[in-house]
């Protein structure tokens, strides 16, 4: 994970690129979640996976 990515700012031009509006009240949680998602996401990337492993195509309960 990078530390010069700037949360807000992405937030900010997401908003824009799908043409919705964030209340400013909302904006601080929006941020947060997003800090939040890019922890679960690099958390979820540095799993080690070998080579042969095939992503399932049908999964079953």
């Amino acid at each position: 994970m990078t530390e010069d990515f700037d949360v807000e700012a992405y937030v900010d031009m997401m908003a824009r690129v799908m043409g919705i509006e964030i209340a400013p009240e909302w904006k601080p949680t929006v941020v947060a979640n997003m800090v939040n998602t890019r922890k679960i996401a690099a958390f979820v990337n540095e799993f080690p996976l070998e080579m042969h492993v095939e992503p399932a195509s049908v999964f079953e309960a």
